[in-house]
């Protein structure tokens, strides 16, 4: 195989479509190019842009190629999605966005089908967030929908088989609250065989296997070589959590940070779930069961900030403290440990300064975070990657709240992209570059322990 030192990793976020090129022996982004991932309106419902998608991650392609050099493609996406082929290899339907409601109209009967919690380690979600859930009502509401699938794709792996032709599903993806795996026993859950498409699911491979090559089209439009190797693909949260199962020692965990905010345990306590609190189980790159929690912390972020400046000072943080400015869950109620409570905050909102609601707002998030490590037995090590690695305030809380090392992964680097490059070659000859920072100790951490215990007393009165 060609030597392989800058990886183009195609990462399909929920908020953004972004195309890097990561030199694996530094661990460094050397360019990305980004678009936002808009979803389409319809009909015949809420869907993504597949081709808008396409083209964009082709044209990123060439012209990252012409300037860095790509020896290698990977690719990443957020869970929750799957795409229906028909037997020409295009779409069968349109790929359904995860937050359309349209399956709550059928949930009664979703769930009357649905596996145990036990079985597949999948907690019940609203919208499309269960994969299961989308496949009953695109199936019921489209009657020949069946009969125009011939295969049944998570979605890293059909951008995969859009640059190789090859077909493959992997567990990362089908273990993301799907209901359509069993983690433990590592197969197909039963509902795959209820819903009649037990032999329409492409073949489970590795997240590191190489798929083969370019196609030929691929490589002449975007100039890559022909001999170009391609991974199997991975969700994006395991690609985060990949190159730490390479150099690690257990326990630790690892907090993923963007729309979504993911904490995964690894060898922590030995807890019950709880699938009522977003609780689930994850399945890592080498197949392993990894307890798991979520919320959209991105998402909230962004509704409570409301396009407001994130500059703060010193005053700022005091008066949080010391008038115990506090939020409480949930901002976006649909999902995370306090799902279906109606957030607030200890003062009136119109009495905020944009500092003093830019610290509260990172010191709610942390507590969140925190909530959800506690629940999946986090222990060791909290890692956290992705954009909340630039916000200290929600970083000392975190160390404050938990009582245990909070590192950080360099601002240069995104865990997605490091991780996903790293399947190319397994990663272990160069995991060791993907170093974190240990995140000192806050002045006022006592402060912010008091708050902390403070807001958990109020939560649960």
């Amino acid at each position: 195989m060609r030597t392989v030192k800058h990886v183009g990793v195609i990462d399909i976020g929920k908020t953004n479509v972004k195309v890097a090129v990561v030199d694996v022996e530094s661990g460094v982004e050397m360019g990305v190019m980004t678009r936002p991932n808009k979803v389409l309106a319809g009909p015949p419902y809420p869907h993504y842009d597949i081709d808008g998608h396409w083209d964009f991650i082709l044209a990123s392609l060439q012209e990252l190629h012409q300037s860095l050099r790509i020896d290698a493609l990977s690719v990443s996406t957020h869970g929750a999605s799957v795409v229906l082929l028909g037997a020409d290899g295009e779409l069968a339907a349109p790929t359904l966005d995860y937050e359309f409601d349209g399956p709550d109209d059928l949930a009664a009967d979703y769930d009357a089908i649905r596996p145990e919690f036990s079985e597949t380690g999948s907690p019940r979600l609203g919208m499309g967030l269960n994969v299961g859930a989308q496949l009953f009502w695109q199936l019921q509401t489209d009657p020949t929908l069946k009969d125009r699938i011939a295969t049944v794709l998570t979605y890293p792996q059909y951008w995969a088989f859009r640059l190789t032709g090859k077909l493959s599903n992997e567990v990362t993806s089908l273990g993301c609250h799907t209901d359509l795996w069993n983690p433990i026993e590592r197969k197909y859950s039963s509902l795959v065989g209820t819903l009649g498409l037990a032999n329409k699911m492409a073949p489970v491979k590795s997240a590191t296997k190489c798929l083969c090559y370019l196609r030929s089209a691929v490589a002449a439009e975007t100039g890559l070589p022909l001999d170009a190797p391609v991974a199997c693909g991975i969700h994006d949260s395991n690609a985060s959590l990949y190159p730490h199962l390479l150099k690690r020692t257990t326990p630790f965990s690892v907090v993923s940070t963007g729309t979504w905010v993911i904490s995964l345990a690894i060898d922590g306590r030995d807890v019950e779930l709880d699938p009522g609190r977003d609780t689930l189980i994850n399945v890592n790159a080498l197949g392993d069961p990894v307890p798991s929690a979520r919320f959209m912390g991105g998402r909230e972020f962004d509704l409570v900030m409301g396009g407001r400046t994130h500059h703060f000072d010193e005053c700022d943080i005091a008066d949080v403290l010391a008038q115990e400015i506090m939020l409480f869950p949930a901002v976006d109620p649909r999902s995370g440990p306090f799902q279906g409570r109606e957030h607030s905050w200890s003062i009136e909102q119109s009495d905020l300064s944009d500092g003093q609601r830019y610290v509260a707002l990172s010191f709610y998030l942390a507590l969140v975070t925190a909530e959800c490590l506690n629940m999946i037995g986090a222990e060791g090590p909290v890692v956290v990657e992705g954009p909340f690695v630039q916000n200290t305030l929600y970083l000392d809380m975190l160390k404050a709240v938990t009582g245990r090392p909070v590192e950080s992964t360099d601002g240069s680097m995104t865990g997605t992209s490091i991780g996903a490059a790293l399947l190319v070659e397994r990663g272990e000859k160069h995991a060791s570059h993907a170093e974190n920072h240990i995140h000192p100790t806050a002045d006022n951490e006592p402060g912010l322990a008091s708050y902390a215990a403070r807001w958990k007393t109020l939560l649960e009165a």
